[in-house]
């Protein structure tokens, strides 16, 4: 059995400590590769050392809404520049965070829809970050999809049953994270039970949101094989037919990470 990580942030204090130990551990669990997401311009450059150094991890170029405020000189050409690495297989993370508001709203929306102009040049999957932001997420993307199509897929899922509908209406994929193992995650369960086979992906966010049982600790790809197991039995099936069928539609997705 062999997972893919598609959102982990190895690069984060709590992992970038002990980085190699870090991806010995997951491997040796089973995952056997690894998206290395970036949140600021200032990070590319590490993101992408890590994917030069390491064959089963790749990296993605992005701006995260936080910092949309401190990057309003990224620019669609800028994100497409900095994208032209083998290496490189997506875009972001970006997206609109109502909850912290740490960037104003506007700033976000503007960054938001640069990284999906990008996304339109290249091909490359957008990897979107969304929290109490539904309404003008969706906007935003009817809106940019009225202008040629792009890739992408909502990470780390926390949304309505009907947003769900929403993005995959619009062709999106879905991503689950360690949030599924909550006891009081009732609604991202019954998301995640329903997402069809063809569109659902699994990660980390490590080192954010370690699955039961490792709730308290910083989360590891490692961890991933548990929140697989977890989602594997809510949808009735096995583990070894969810790690296949997440691992392909990955590499349908970020078709750039050529086996």
């Amino acid at each position: 059995m062999t997972l893919i990580d598609s959102h982990c942030h190895l690069n984060y204090e709590g992992l970038v400590e002990d980085q190699v130990g870090v991806l010995n551990r997951a491997r040796s669990a089973g995952v056997g590769g690894f998206l290395n997401i970036s949140t600021k311009k200032a990070e590319w450059s590490q993101i992408v050392a890590v994917a030069e150094r390491e064959p089963d991890v790749w990296a993605s170029i992005g701006v995260h809404p936080h910092a949309a405020d401190q990057h309003l000189d990224v620019t669609s050409d800028t994100l497409v520049d900095a994208a032209d690495h083998p290496k490189v297989i997506g875009l972001g993370e970006t997206g609109l965070d109502y909850f912290y508001d740490h960037s104003d709203r506007m700033a976000q929306q503007t960054l938001f829809r640069r990284h999906l102009a990008a996304a339109r040049e290249l091909g490359l999957p957008v990897i979107i970050h969304t929290r109490d932001a539904e309404e003008d997420t969706l906007g935003i993307l009817r809106e940019e999809l009225q202008s040629g199509n792009f890739p992408a897929l909502i990470h780390c899922f926390t949304g309505t049953e009907a947003f769900a509908e929403a993005v995959l209406e619009l062709g999106l994929c879905i991503s689950i994270s360690g949030i599924v193992t909550f006891k009081n995650a009732r609604s991202v369960q019954a998301v995640a039970a329903k997402v069809p086979q063809d569109r659902l992906l699994v990660e980390t966010d490590s080192p954010f949101l370690a699955p039961v049982p490792h709730r308290g600790r910083v989360c590891e790809p490692a961890y991933l094989t548990d929140t697989l197991s977890f989602l594997a039995d809510l949808r009735g099936t096995s583990p070894e037919c969810l790690a296949e069928q997440t691992t392909a539609n990955f590499r349908r997705l970020f078709s750039k990470a050529a086996p």
